[in-house]
């Protein structure tokens, strides 16, 4: 989680991110400074500058901006009227500056900014300055030079917009302690070896192709497993507390997108398509207005709702290929959706039972720290929301309530709310301790009435229903992209692709293997043979590399007694055990989807 503006470890890292701006302009005295955030582990600074940067570049400026430290700079604030500013900015040359100042004042209506400028001791001038409000240290010597570190190198476009200049980003890594950065740089190096992307190869579970094209991941056999499985985890659960399941097209006219505002407020629809008889189409990006089509087809009363849509789908967004990453952000993602009918004094009672399933769904896998963020909208830009003020404070207020009853902490996160409500987000801690944020919970009121959706109540006059967009694991392939790291590639036995490795030592126990196999495939274990085409330790060893979660070695003893030589991936433990047991056992294990 990013520190809360004006703490300790923000002030430090924001401190830094103007001590490498400092250091890049030593280096290249013609820079062109962008901005310079803090961040969850540290911080970046976007800048243009006459030539591409290479690796060799980080430790040049990291030891510059240590040298700053022993200077002991001091960080002072100056605040000047919008004019001198943009005159003083023009001055040293930085128009990315003027054109923040320019934004600041059409959208917030300011009068002054503040800079801030690092001054060592005994020298009247600063030897740096920039535009930010702050906070910093008071001087570079509170800050540990052994505690921060640049850490890479990447590219972005100014103010996020492709069509904006291109910019070349430095990240760094700043912590309190340099206890606390060691700690951290072992998580990386960890996390390095479960790269989903990494074990995707190396499990055969997906790819990509040139020829399909960026952020759509095909699935290999093992692959499709491992989503099926997570989706008929997700339905069973489900349908336990009464979902329906539904089906929709993957396109629709682009009249259903105007209509719920998409076209105009959602930047990743993708582009319009027409038919032969000059229809638009687009390809849906979300599942929700093809679902309100199907709520409003039918009659309702009060006594059908809550009325809980559920479907396993694909969404097409037009993520820019920049930024697509592996599973964890693609142009085809399958979520686990649903939509939520329902009447106004059920929207508590429902959001319990939702964070409920979340609670139980995280804890399968192994997750049972949250973090909860509720996403409110920014109430100096309403225009950027539909719906009126006494619908947005109402749907607000309910979802805080609602947090405050399941006795979670959380926190407010101004300006993130959806254009048509705020939304629960929940953060889950993996095995490493690294934060994802997986489940969504949307309170909407005011694509009902976009819509006209209506229910009968029990006056028998006409009343509107709230709607609630849930996504549990969130998208699936967002989901399986976090799980290969969370497990390392190790699943546990129900959601591996295969959960029995059979290995014969030599030709004469293959019949007996194939008996073995036969009886775990009848129980709906996934089970392969390994015949002894090769030496036995090399089949040993391709089944360790597989992460398979039972490896099961057969010889004469256990031809001839009936049983299996069991090891066990997860515990390295190996026994000898009657097969019908270890049929039972492993059924056991998997049916209960034991971690």
């Amino acid at each position: 989680m990013k520190p809360d503006k004006g703490s300790a470890l923000y002030n430090i890292r924001h401190s830094l991110a103007h001590m490498l701006a400092e250091a890049v302009l030593d280096m290249f005295p013609e820079a062109k400074l962008g901005t310079g955030p803090v961040t969850e582990n540290g911080f970046y600074y976007d800048f243009e500058l006459p030539r591409p940067l290479i690796p060799e570049d980080l430790p040049l400026l990291q030891k510059r901006m240590k040298k700053y430290v022993q200077q002991g700079q001091n960080f002072v604030r100056r605040d000047e009227p919008i004019k001198e500013s943009i005159a003083f900015l023009k001055k040293i040359k930085q128009p990315f500056k003027v054109d923040l100042v320019n934004k600041f004042v059409e959208q917030q209506g300011i009068t002054q900014v503040s800079f801030y400028e690092n001054f060592i001791a005994q020298k009247e001038e600063p030897v740096f300055v920039d535009l930010c409000e702050g906070g910093h240290v008071e001087n570079t010597k509170e800050i540990d030079p052994k505690s921060f570190k640049l850490s890479h190198i990447s590219s972005a476009y100014w103010q996020a917009d492709d069509t904006n200049a291109s910019m070349q980003r430095i990240y760094g890594v700043s912590f309190e302690t340099v206890e606390e950065l060691q700690e951290y740089e072992k998580m990386m190096i960890e996390a390095k070896k479960r790269d989903h992307r990494k074990l995707g190869t190396e499990l055969e579970l997906f790819t990509f192709s040139e020829n399909v094209g960026p952020g759509l991941p095909m699935f290999y056999p093992k692959g499709e497993i491992i989503k099926y499985e997570l989706e008929k985890y997700m339905r069973e659960e489900k349908e336990k507390l009464g979902y329906s399941f539904v089906e929709i097209p993957h396109i629709a006219k682009r009249a259903l997108y105007e209509k719920s505002g998409h076209m105009g407020k959602y930047d990743a629809m993708m582009p319009v398509m027409k038919d032969g008889e000059d229809h638009e189409f687009v390809m849906k990006a979300m599942n929700c207005p093809h679902h309100f089509e199907l709520y409003s087809s039918l009659p309702h009363s009060y006594r059908d709702l809550p009325l809980r849509y559920a479907e396993n789908t694909t969404c097409y967004r037009n993520e820019k290929s920049g930024e697509v990453s592996g599973l964890t952000r693609v142009k085809a993602l399958t979520q686990d959706d649903t939509h939520h009918f329902v009447r106004h004094d059920q929207i508590e009672s429902e959001i319990e039972m939702i964070l409920g399933l979340m609670e139980r769904t995280y804890k399968t896998f192994g997750f049972e720290d949250f973090k909860v963020d509720i996403s409110i909208r920014d109430p100096e830009n309403k225009e950027k929301y539909f719906g009126d003020d006494e619908l947005w404070d109402k749907a607000e207020a309910t979802l805080i309530s609602s947090v405050k009853k399941w006795g979670a902490e959380y926190t407010v996160e101004t300006g993130e709310a959806a254009f048509y409500g705020p939304k629960i987000d929940i953060q889950v801690k993996d095995a490493i301790g690294r934060k994802w944020q997986l489940t969504t919970v949307q309170l909407d009121f005011v694509q009902p009435e976009n819509f006209d959706m209506s229910y009968i109540g029990d006056d028998g006059e006409k009343h509107r229903p709230a709607v609630l967009h849930v996504a549990i694991l969130g998208s699936s392939h967002r989901f399986m992209g976090v799980a290969i790291e969370h497990f390392a590639g190790a699943f546990p036995a129900w959601l591996a692709p295969v959960q029995v490795q059979v290995i014969p030592i030599a030709a004469p126990h293959e019949e007996y293997a194939i008996k073995v196999r036969t009886m775990l495939r009848e129980q709906g274990v996934r089970t392969k043979i390994l015949p002894p085409d090769d030496s036995l330790g090399k089949r040993i060893r391709y089944a360790e590399k597989q992460k398979i979660p039972y490896m099961l070695v057969i010889g004469d003893k256990e031809s001839e007694s009936g049983q299996v030589n069991a090891r066990s991936y997860k515990t390295k433990e190996e026994k000898a055990i009657d097969l019908e047991q270890f049929v039972s056992e492993v059924v056991t294990e998997i049916k209960e989807r034991k971690l």
